[in-house]
């Protein structure tokens, strides 16, 4: 079933009634797009080297589906093995993924190893997964990965919603002892996101749902406006819960697109990171800002003054971040500048249509940027191309002659 877009943007949205776990994840989006089943799985055995499989599954209530990976220790393949972080990302960066999928994959990952980094006080470099290591969950990011990048519509990523998440309880036995649950990376990529507690215990989001739902930035709620519904999917996992299907429910839906709306915006989703500055000279801080704005992800930097304790002048600093960068956005906040707490927040953005054209003017080629307002088209010269202009006058004139022919 190839889904029906007309060319808005997709949204998914995860209703997490029995949890989330890679696997879980990966059966859900290939029940709502099961022509993707064969490439998926063919992705996944490529990369994790052990045989991959969909079952159609029914618990008695629901019907959807299990993504399984089969154990091929006749091989001398083992599900239990400990793989190096940067082995891992090896791995995925020599394969011959799509790019888009080698992207996603390396980013779930990267997210896990900053959350174990993070919990057990090293470097990312030096983390060394144990259960997430194993093949089966290898496989399952990777199945996630291609599912993420299939998603794409117009070469935009789908943005990403999730309800509350079940929070669990009691303990679980991992290789680095009995630990609570949620373990603690999984507790810490959990930052932000609604949890729950509906009276059953056990590991409800494993260390890899939580990473992917990190990596995708999923909001909660999810964003207003309306959508058309596309498909929706089912994702068994293999445990059973009492009074409580195990599954992760997905529906994927689509905002109108431009041209069946008769806008001139679009959606796009971001995440806001806002602190405050009352220590570090001015002069620091614009170096540091301009490093945080070349960051890959990062749409801009802002900074505005605000009075913090006892009438003491501060800088109020927003950055806004794609939501898959959040992580390095953080990290380069904490690194670059002298705060030491922020806060992260999951925004819906609009922005116009919008479109780079050059000209060649008196000999030099000038970039104009054309935006599409609801009345009318706009034009406006990049800064950097109107400063050869000798003084405020003739600067003035060089852009009203580029703006009126770039229009």
């Amino acid at each position: 079933m190839t889904l029906p877009g007309s060319g808005g943007r997709r949204h998914v949205h995860l209703d997490a009634v029995g949890g989330i776990a890679g696997d879980m994840f990966a059966a859900a989006l290939l029940d709502a797009q099961p022509e993707h089943e064969a490439a998926c799985l063919r992705a996944a055995e490529m990369v994790a080297h052990v045989p991959c499989r969909l079952l159609r599954h029914h618990d008695s209530v629901l019907a959807g589906a299990r993504f399984q990976v089969l154990d091929d220790t006749a091989h001398g393949h083992h599900h239990h093995h400990h793989a190096a972080w940067h082995d891992i990302r090896a791995r995925l960066q020599q394969s011959a993924l799509p790019e888009p999928v080698r992207r996603h994959a390396i980013g779930i990952f990267a997210a896990l190893a900053e959350a174990e980094a993070h919990v057990h006080g090293i470097e990312p470099e030096a983390v060394t997964f144990h259960e997430v290591g194993a093949v089966d969950s290898i496989a399952d990011i990777t199945a996630a990965a291609w599912l993420i990048a299939a998603l794409a519509q117009d070469g935009a990523d789908a943005s990403w919603s999730v309800g509350p998440l079940p929070l669990g309880g009691g303990q679980v036995r991992t290789a680095h002892g009995v630990l609570p649950v949620p373990a603690p990376a999984t507790a810490l990529l959990l930052t932000g996101f609604a949890v729950h507690d509906d009276g059953i215990g056990g590991e409800r989001v494993t260390p890899t749902g939580a990473a992917i739902l990190r990596y995708l930035g999923a909001q909660h709620p999810p964003p207003s406006g309306t959508r058309r519904m596309l498909a929706t999917g089912i994702g068994f996992g293999t445990r059973k819960l009492p009074g409580l299907p195990n599954m992760l429910r997905v529906l994927i839906g689509e905002t109108a697109s431009a041209s069946a709306a008769a806008t001139t915006h679009g959606q796009r989703a971001l995440s806001v990171i806002c602190f405050e500055v009352d220590d570090q000279t001015a002069e620091d801080l614009a170096t540091g800002l301009d490093r945080i704005r070349a960051l890959d992800g990062v749409l801009d930097a802002l900074q505005m003054p605000a009075f913090g304790k006892k009438g003491r002048m501060a800088t109020h600093v927003q950055v806004l971040v794609t939501p898959a960068a959040v992580e390095q956005a953080v990290e380069a906040c904490f690194r670059e500048t002298a705060t030491i707490g922020l806060r992260v927040q999951q925004a819906e953005g609009r922005v116009l249509r919008r479109s780079m054209v050059s000209l060649e003017l008196d000999g030099k080629t000038m970039r104009i940027k054309r935006a599409e307002r609801p009345d009318g088209v706009t034009a406006k010269l990049e800064a950097d191309d109107a400063a050869h202009g000798q003084g405020h006058a003739e600067r003035q004139q060089l852009r009203h002659r580029a703006e009126r022919d770039g229009l």
